[in-house]
């Protein structure tokens, strides 16, 4: 009995929490590249695991802006500012200029 009780309350406890990245979205940045424009789907600023491109130029591959957008999670965990390079945009997305490399 002590067991089913003790298994109840860590299931509602596990119920609980949320693992839903959507849960922890922050607002979507761009990222200038040699090839384009890279919009980005940051998450909590404590890890980059979720961090993903949402929308990119059709001439570079998922991976590479994903791979970019992970760049700019670590760059905002790390609490550096935007590249001096940033340029201007609507006021609820913040811009970045990186070298992609490409």
């Amino acid at each position: 009995m002590l067991k089913f009780v003790l298994l109840t309350a860590a299931a509602a406890a596990v119920a609980g929490c949320s693992i839903n990245p959507k849960d922890y979205e922050t607002t979507p940045v761009v990222v200038q590249s040699a090839a384009g424009p890279v919009t980005c789907q940051l998450y909590t600023h404590d890890q980059v695991t979720w961090d993903r491109s949402v929308s990119h130029p059709d001439n570079m591959s998922v991976e590479t802006a994903d791979n970019l957008c992970r760049q700019e999670g670590y760059r905002v965990m790390r609490g550096e500012s935007a590249a001096p390079a940033a340029v201007a945009a609507p006021a609820e997305t913040d811009v970045v200029v990186v070298d992609a490399g490409l």
